[in-house]
């Protein structure tokens, strides 16, 4: 995570503040979108651009490609632990603002897209067998896939002693060591007793249209950026404020495990 100096500077700027109102308002913004955007409208490119890389480098946004595109993505995650470091610590009215920020940003809804992350001391290769290679996934995630890992290729899920089938389970992009995306599994009751989800809750998450998970992969130096994309969710969605917390978990277990060998307790 960026260090706090870099997220105050950044913070600083009111210019910046507006780009991330806009990823607030829209995530997934292209640099076009941004530019000719209110945030962005009376800057120029460059200078827009310029105010981007300043919230990259600070953590608090994260950028995507898709195609030839470059998507922003707004990361709440160093005002989330700036908050948590000042405000907690300092009962100053003049923080209320950071404080209404951090809430702001934690009851959005953000239907659009939820985004995680990290960086891991490992290769691209291992980081792809580790999220494709059933003896991996089982040991930080408890669930194993049954796939080719070929676009259109159905996927079974093996999780709490329960496979979990459907045509609708399938690869959407398999590009080893760089990305991979899929359709997230099917709610079914099954799944639901194992995982200790009554039937009024599972009803809603089976009701609502399915989503899909891209995980980019991306050399940093002697780590590896490990970008976590969850999206095409509806509005109000009831999966979409569960995965935010298991995530984290998740990606926590994945890099714990790649850096040391061990799982999480």
């Amino acid at each position: 995570m960026a260090e706090m100096d870099e997220v105050f500077k950044a913070l600083a700027d009111p210019s910046r503040r507006r780009l991330l109102d806009s990823l607030y308002g829209r995530n997934g913004q292209t640099l076009r979108e941004l530019c000719t955007g209110p945030a962005g409208a009376a800057l120029t490119r460059q200078s827009v651009s310029k105010h981007l890389a300043v919230l990259e480098a600070a953590g608090l946004v994260t950028t995507v490609r898709r195609g030839r595109e470059k998507l922003h993505f707004l990361d709440a995650g160093p005002i989330n632990a700036l908050a948590d470091r000042w405000i907690h610590k300092y009962d100053r009215e003049r923080a209320h603002a950071l404080a209404d920020l951090k809430t702001a940003l934690e009851a959005s809804p953000m239907t659009d897209a939820y985004l995680y992350t990290t960086y891991i001391r490992t290769t691209p290769e291992k980081l792809w067998q580790a999220l494709t290679d059933p003896a991996f996934t089982h040991r930080y995630w408890g669930v194993s896939f049954t796939t080719d890992w070929r676009p259109g290729s159905p996927m079974t899920w093996e999780e709490n002693g329960n496979t979990i089938s459907d045509p609708a389970q399938t690869v959407l992009e398999a590009d080893p060591g760089r990305r991979l995306s899929y359709t997230w599994h099917t709610f079914t009751p099954q799944w639901a007793e194992a995982a200790g989800i009554g039937e009024e809750l599972r009803a809603r998450l089976a009701a609502e249209r399915r989503s899909k998970v891209t995980f980019d992969i991306e050399p940093a130096g002697e780590t590896v950026k490990l970008t976590v994309v969850h999206e095409d969710f509806e509005a109000d969605s009831t999966l979409r404020s569960m995965i935010s917390e298991g995530w984290p978990a998740i990606v926590a277990g994945l890099k714990t495990l790649l850096e040391t060998g061990e799982p999480l307790p």
